[in-house]
């Protein structure tokens, strides 16, 4: 299971998003974001055109324009994010309609249930934290993951 660069650069800077405004508050520019989280600013630009379309961030322009979280970041999931920029992650390599397997013939190999199963732990465990988990530091995988 691979987090794609474009997942990761998103989920990075909506963090220092979401821990910038609640220190200082007011809008953050890309620029500063791409700067504090050693991003390439042009492709930081787009994932933020994708993450405004979905709702999680707004623009303001000006001379103290920049973005601002859409939602409280204690409501915005990692999940949300990721999905937001990029396919949701899965752990088996079947193709996603599901009904071929990844073997030459189409079958399913003997491990698919078990990497389809890690697939489902990880995504509820993206869908259980939020922004405001990840910068105040309060990830624990018990309370996130029934067991």
């Amino acid at each position: 299971m691979r987090l794609s660069t474009k997942a990761r650069y998103a989920v990075m800077a909506m963090v220092d998003l979401a821990k910038m405004q609640a220190i200082q508050g007011g809008a953050v520019s890309l620029t500063t974001l791409a700067s504090r989280q050693d991003l390439p600013l042009a492709y930081l630009e787009q994932i933020f055109l994708k993450l405004r379309k979905k709702g999680l961030v707004k623009s303001l322009r000006g001379a103290s324009g920049g973005y601002n979280l859409a939602k409280d970041a204690a409501v915005i999931k990692i999940f949300d994010v990721i999905a937001a920029v990029d396919t949701p992650l899965k752990a088996t390599q079947c193709p996603a309609d599901g009904h071929k397997g990844c073997q030459t013939q189409g079958a399913r190999c003997l491990t698919h249930d078990l990497w389809e199963e890690l697939g489902f732990v990880v995504q509820s465990f993206l869908r259980n934290v939020s922004l405001a988990d990840v910068y105040q530091q309060r990830l624990t995988l018990s309370n996130r993951v029934a067991g």
